[in-house]
């Protein structure tokens, strides 16, 4: 089994392509070793990697924040030997429970009316335009919530782009003005804390 890697523009963050599925579908974001006990077997492998912080699971793809003080060169080996006695085994990535638990995000039904079609609007924008360029970097980019009263749109940022130094100038630069475009109602765009 041939693993490739790929830098992310977070410094901490690596994005690992076993050349096979890894959810098959939604994306599971792991912040801590607590979150993916009982949720992920091949994330909960990865906390067990002295130095990761985070596990985020893509479609394709697996993305590995590391704490500060460890260098990739020592980091690096040991999740590439997870992440291939994982697959090799033939272990599952999900459990039924975290299979079950994925976060899609704010709900369009939340909203009624004239806010409806907008935050469906909005979802349809992140989904087609904003999340696949973010899963090439390692991360996503969830919808959470739209204030009507400001015109706020909240998003979550997960994976790579959790943490990342860039993020606020995707966030501004990038997203927020896409959404303003098509959408006037927007006035801005936040990260959630």
């Amino acid at each position: 089994m041939f693993i490739q890697t790929e830098d992310t523009p977070n410094p901490a963050t690596l994005k690992f392509l076993p050349g096979r599925d890894v959810t098959g579908g939604p994306a599971h974001d792991f912040e801590t070793a607590d979150a993916a006990r009982g949720a992920s077997p091949l994330a909960t492998a990865l906390f067990e990697v002295d130095g990761v912080e985070r596990v985020f699971l893509g479609d394709d793809f697996v993305s590995v924040s590391k704490a500060d003080a460890i260098d990739w060169r020592h980091l690096k080996p040991g999740v590439l030997a997870v992440i291939m006695d994982h697959f090799t085994a033939g272990l599952p990535v999900l459990t039924e429970e975290g299979a079950n638990a994925a976060d899609s995000g704010g709900d369009a039904g939340e909203y009624e009316g004239e806010d409806a079609e907008i935050v469906s609007t909005i979802q349809e924008l992140i989904d087609t335009r904003v999340r696949p360029a973010v899963a090439q970097d390692g991360g996503d980019i969830v919808f959470q919530r739209y204030d009507p009263q400001s015109g706020v749109v909240t998003l979550h940022m997960r994976g790579a782009c959790a943490g990342c130094p860039s993020s606020t100038m995707t966030l501004k630069a990038g997203i927020e003005n896409l959404l303003k475009h098509y959408v006037p109602q927007v006035t801005g765009v936040e990260a959630a804390l």
